[in-house]
């Protein structure tokens, strides 16, 4: 009898998160239009948003603001045309974030990562260091082999949301990351201007996106096509506006198929397809059909916000084909599915 066997040990990197950051850097040049203002003029009313008039002075007093090179602590410093300014955000605390990624698949292309819920991939807002990104540079800056003459800095080639966990594929070298996203477009380029159709016999894309999602309540069908187009609203307290289901937005196209039924808790599980990759999908699609995430929308009825805390969100697997790089050897199919199945609690 032979042994059945051993189970690879899962490969994981990740260093644990300094107590702060090394805070921001915004850089600014000098218009003919903001000449001769002073200095607490310029910020205060170039990013009012940002803070009130003494929030400026206070930060210019402290020396935050560099004018060509030097710290300038006067907020009634005349303002030249062409200076370079410099506003330096201090170092600050960023909320509690994972920081171990496990490598579900790597070559001298492209690396495949488990993302887990709540960290962020690209940097924005409160997250500017806590990212996948960050983890992935770091990790890189270790690696003394051909990675890093190839690409110092491999990056993510999609975004999976903060609170999504799932399957984050990251190119290695600009090569790879050129053919990659434009894969990740392929879906998006087919369906722009309106052109949804044939919907049951549509081209196999060199890289499918398959999510599962735990929603409210039972759906009747099995498998439901959404073809509404998404759009962004104003809406007060949101400076840049909400995604919400919009007539007047871009198409965007969601293939849902029932997984389970559970009748007594009025939930079902779903797999999500989506051909589209507009901002927030998925959730706006299932609440536009009457099924939202569970605990993935707040706010109005008809208004669609991400919310984080959802984690039930997962890939399930990419699907790779003829990749044109230079390594001839490339596995002409990649499936991962090494997630296992989650919910909440």
């Amino acid at each position: 009898m032979t042994n059945p066997p051993e189970r690879r040990q899962p490969q994981t990197f990740g260093l644990p998160w300094p107590d702060l950051n090394d805070g921001l850097f915004y850089n600014d040049v000098v218009r003919p239009s903001d000449s001769e203002l002073t200095l607490i003029e310029f910020y205060s009313s170039k990013y009012k948003n940002s803070a009130p008039r003494l929030g400026w002075v206070q930060r210019i007093e402290s020396g935050q603001i560099a004018v060509d090179g030097r710290a300038d602590t006067d907020p009634n410093t005349i303002l030249r045309v062409g200076s370079e300014l410099v506003y330096h955000r201090l170092p600050w605390r960023e909320p509690e974030a994972p920081y171990l990624l496990e490598v579900l698949y790597e070559d001298d292309d492209m690396v495949a990562l488990n993302k887990p819920s709540g960290l962020q991939v690209l940097p924005g807002g409160l997250f500017q260091q806590r990212t996948a990104l960050t983890q992935l540079q770091w990790w890189a800056s270790k690696q003394g082999s051909s990675l890093a003459r190839q690409e110092p800095h491999p990056v993510p080639v999609h975004r999976l949301g903060r609170g999504t966990s799932g399957i984050l594929l990251c190119a290695k070298t600009k090569l790879a990351k050129t053919h990659l996203a434009a894969y990740f477009a392929d879906g998006t380029s087919s369906i722009e201007g309106n052109r949804i159709a044939n919907l049951e016999t549509c081209e196999v894309r060199k890289i499918t996106k398959i999510y599962r999602a735990l929603v409210t309540g039972i759906l009747s069908d099995d498998k439901v096509i959404i073809k509404q187009p998404i759009g962004m609203v104003q809406y007060p307290g949101v400076a840049k506006g909400l995604y919400v289901a919009s007539p007047s937005g871009k198409p965007a196209l969601s293939k849902v198929a029932v997984v389970e039924r559970d009748v007594q808790g009025n939930h079902t599980l779903v797999q999500v397809e989506i051909q589209s990759g507009r901002p927030h999908q998925i959730r706006i699609h299932l609440s536009f059909i009457g099924h939202p995430l569970l605990g993935g929308t707040r706010g109005q009825q008809n208004l669609f916000q991400e919310t984080v805390a959802t984690t039930c969100m997962h890939i399930k697997w990419f699907s790779l084909t003829q990749l044109p790089i230079r390594r001839p050897k490339l596995p002409h199919l990649f499936h991962l599915f090494s997630l296992r199945k989650r919910r909440p609690k």
